[in-house]
C-alpha cells in the first residue's frame, strides 16, 4: 500500500517539509544534511484519522556523509530544520527514506 497515491489508499498528505537538518545515527551526528519529507496521516473510510497510523516518505542529500553505505538500511534520526526529529530508515543508496507508524518500535499504543 503506497502513500503516493493519495487519500484513494487510505492515507491522506497531512505535511510536506524540505530544508537543511542533521542526521544522527548511532554515536555521530551529521550535519548539514539537505531533506524533503511528506508526513501521511492514515484514515477511516468515513476520514477521521487513525491514530498511529502514519507513513513518511522523502529523501536526504547523504553526500557529504562519508559513513552512507553504511547507514543503509538502517534506521536513524533526522532533525528537521523546525526542532522536531524523526527516526526515518535509509531505503536506498539515493537517499530515500521511509518510515511507517504502528508497532512496538513506532508508536505507544501497541
Amino acid at each position: 500500500m503506497s502513500a503516493t497515491a493519495g487519500s484513494n489508499d487510505g492515507f491522506k498528505l497531512v505535511e510536506d517539509s524540505a530544508g537543511v537538518g542533521q542526521v544522527a545515527w548511532r554515536d555521530e551526528v551529521f550535519p548539514e544534511v539537505r531533506y524533503e519529507v511528506r508526513r501521511y496521516q492514515g484514515m477511516t473510510s468515513s476520514g477521521l484519522p487513525v491514530p498511529g497510523l502514519h507513513r513518511i516518505e522523502g529523501s536526504v542529500d547523504l553526500g557529504s556523509v562519508s559513513r552512507r553505505a553504511e547507514i543503509l538500511h538502517e534506521d536513524f534520526v533526522l532533525h528537521l530544520e523546525d526542532g522536531r526529529a524523526m527516526r526515518v530508515t535509509l531505503a536506498d543508496e539515493d537517499g530515500r527514506v521511509l518510515a511507517e507508524g504502528h508497532g512496538p518500535s513506532r508508536c505507544t499504543c501497541c
